[in-house]
């Protein structure tokens, strides 16, 4: 299969899904003549023109909400919010109205809109331009959650999210979009070199949603991670050495709880690793759901992995991450729990 990094799947995906259906249609800030800030979009206004792929005013509110509306009349907008940290702005209509239009209409209308957001840090892009907010986004019933680690991921949900009738939130680990992070790193690494290309195949495919993959077999411990934590995660297993389960979970909500349970009811022992802040992040619902439904299978308490409870902090960002470093720290003190 051809070998791509996940930018080049994204866009892959958007045109793959723009040919088979003219009601898709692309937007956002700078997508459209200038092909994102990131190219994820480029040369899709020059094959299907201004009409399906454009460039919208500096308003994430009036994106997501025009994009609602278009949705409600039957097109399926895929659209750019340029950097999660810009979607605060556009919160309440994803919330408000997105989330809720197939229950307060009571199904007469659906609302298949993407809404597509480079997540995470690792580019130096400080305080606004490195956050990862998706904790905000599992909370609201009426939405999908999305978080792919590699090109052949990217590509296969973005177009099931685009498929798919209800309102969804795609976030793109910004590190991973020249190729997979190989995850051996606690300080920095050049942040546009190309590591390892994902192969992709060409054409239509999808990877359903709800499912989350085994990145790496084993039975001593399990790690749930997604994004940019799963190479971390895989990393610091094999600098440990320690025979790690990696569970790359891939879409959060919904979310594949039976293989979460099936994994940790065979290792016995389970910890959680995202780059997010660690008070109520997403790894707090895991813990919750891992206590609730193999308590009795737990040889230990389940550990945590994130991030600081502070802003952003630019200049110590390295620090910030779980690195394999931390993350073996904790595959330690759980076996030895």
């Amino acid at each position: 299969m051809p070998r791509r990094t996940m930018i080049e799947a994204i866009r892959d995906a958007m045109d793959v899904s723009m040919g088979r259906d003219e009601r898709v249609i692309v937007y956002g800030e700078d997508v459209g003549f200038f092909g994102g800030v990131f190219r994820a979009t480029q040369g899709l206004q020059a094959k299907y023109g201004k009409s399906r792929c454009f460039d919208a005013p500096i308003s994430e509110s009036g994106i997501v909400g025009s994009a609602i509306g278009m949705a409600a009349y039957g097109l399926r907008p895929c659209v750019e919010v340029q950097f999660a940290d810009y979607v605060y702005p556009a919160y309440d209509q994803i919330v408000s109205e997105a989330a809720r239009l197939r229950y307060r209409s009571n199904g007469d209308f659906t609302c298949p809109i993407v809404v597509r957001m480079p997540t995470g840090g690792g580019i130096f892009g400080g305080q606004t331009h490195s956050q990862s907010p998706e904790a905000l986004f599992t909370h609201v019933s009426g939405l999908k959650v999305i978080v792919p680690s590699n090109p052949h991921d990217a590509k296969g949900l973005l177009i099931a999210a685009i498929e798919d009738p209800d309102p969804v939130i795609f976030l793109e680990p910004k590190r991973l979009y020249n190729g997979p992070f190989d995850g051996h790193h606690d300080k920095p690494v050049t942040p546009w070199s190309k590591h390892e290309l994902g192969e992709v195949a060409d054409g239509h495919y999808t990877i359903p949603l709800g499912k989350a993959a085994i990145r790496r077999q084993g039975s001593a411990v399990t790690v749930l991670a997604y994004g940019t934590m799963v190479y971390v995660a895989q990393a610091a297993a094999e600098e440990t050495g320690i025979d790690a389960e990696v569970i790359d979970l891939r879409t959060l909500l919904p979310l594949d709880l039976d293989a979460i349970v099936a994994s940790v009811k065979k290792t016995g022992r389970c910890v959680v690793v995202h780059e997010a802040t660690l008070t109520s992040g997403f790894g707090a619902e895991l813990v919750a759901l891992v206590q609730e439904n193999c308590f009795y299978h737990l040889e230990a308490p389940v550990a945590r992995v994130a991030g600081w409870d502070t802003p952003y902090p630019h200049a110590q960002e390295w620090d910030y991450f779980p690195g394999p470093a931390r993350v073996g720290r904790a595959l330690i003190e759980t076996l030895e729990a």
